[in-house]
């Protein structure tokens, strides 16, 4: 008998310095704290929780991610703006705005551990 998994409840991101990524996903990137303490994070973004975690290894992970780790997709009206904002205060993009071969225009940031999160251009 098939299953029928529903929408994520939460993604969990693990992080080396809890008041820099807080402060990079609250204040740069823009999403609602809901609440925030020295091991756990949350932001609610529209019924999915984005949460924090601290990572006790100290380990920073890869720009490029490797099989088995995730990313963070957000749809935007204007990639472009965002992109140029987000750059202007000093975010890390390993890939500006690229027209894809699937027609998508994506671009690739990372946060202050170097997790990726993809902006994509929403389509008309």
């Amino acid at each position: 008998m098939p299953i029928h998994l529903q929408t994520p409840e939460r993604f969990v991101i693990y992080v080396t310095d809890m008041e820099r990524s807080t402060a990079f996903y609250r204040d740069t990137l823009g999403l609602p704290l809901k609440f925030t303490s020295p091991g756990w994070t949350e932001f609610n973004n529209g019924g999915t929780t984005l949460a924090l975690h601290k990572h006790m290894g100290g380990e920073i992970r890869e720009a490029r991610p490797a099989a088995g780790q995730a990313t963070l997709v957000f749809v935007v009206d204007d990639i472009q703006g965002i992109y140029e904002t987000l750059k202007a205060d000093g975010v890390h993009f390993s890939m500006p705005p690229q027209k894809q071969p699937t027609g998508r225009i994506l671009a690739l940031l990372h946060d202050p551990d170097g997790f990726g999160i993809t902006l994509q251009q929403r389509q008309e």
